[in-house]
């Protein structure tokens, strides 16, 4: 009797501590799609196929789902142009992998023709992270192929997403042949103190980089 009562307890035990870890969010990533003025039809595409071709990777997969990582997806470009194109969605099953990879896949763009206001981009987006208080972590994956020339200075945008405890990275699409300059001024004036860039060197690169670069955001190192 003694024993089915520890059993008993045990049972209950489980029971408890069941919803606590199924809510264990280790990361929220926010992944955010430049659609300014620069970023024709196929270069659009690239972006939206990269990020559902980086989610159906196995490898990236697992990842989310041992994190169960929130992601979303903003689209962004000039002044007051932005938007939540995908809401937050738990990753906690591989249905819900391979549902936000197809809801990317198919994503219809929002904006065309607009400049490119940067600082306007992460303060809308680091606002987004009201909806996801219980992750350990709050991430900003921004990319983009030119500088800001719109909006409010970037400098504010980017103030307050790193006063909330925003982390910001970014991928930078660089011209092929030329130098860097893109990547730098991501690295100078965008990232987050302890934030990366990522450099896809064209369009046609931005499938590699973006799965290089979840994979650094949210896979947890072993042993």
């Amino acid at each position: 009797m003694k024993r089915a009562s520890v059993s008993l307890t045990a049972l209950l035990a489980l029971t408890v501590l069941a919803p606590s870890e199924a809510s264990a969010c280790d990361v929220a990533l926010l992944l955010t799609v430049d659609v300014s003025g620069s970023i024709d039809r196929g270069e659009y595409r690239l972006q939206t196929q990269g990020i559902a071709d980086a989610l159906d990777d196995p490898e990236v997969a697992d990842a989310l789902l041992l994190g169960q990582v929130a992601l979303a997806v903003v689209q962004w470009s000039g002044t007051g142009r932005q938007t939540l194109s995908i809401p937050w969605r738990r990753m906690l099953n591989p249905g819900e992998v391979s549902g936000f990879a197809q809801r990317a896949r198919e994503l219809p763009r929002a904006y065309t023709g607009s400049d490119t206001a940067v600082g306007e981009a992460i303060a809308f987006s680091a606002a987004q992270f009201s909806a996801v208080p219980d992750c350990r972590r709050k991430v900003i994956d921004i990319s983009g192929d030119g500088p800001q020339n719109a909006g409010q200075p970037l400098r504010y945008g980017q103030a307050a997403a790193v006063a909330a405890g925003v982390e910001i990275n970014a991928i930078a699409i660089e011209d092929i042949g030329r130098a860097n300059p893109i990547t730098e001024f991501y690295r100078r004036f965008v990232i987050s103190r302890n934030g990366f860039v990522m450099t896809a060197r064209g369009l046609a690169d931005y499938p590699r980089a973006i799965r290089a670069k979840i994979l650094r955001e949210v896979a947890k190192p072993l042993g």
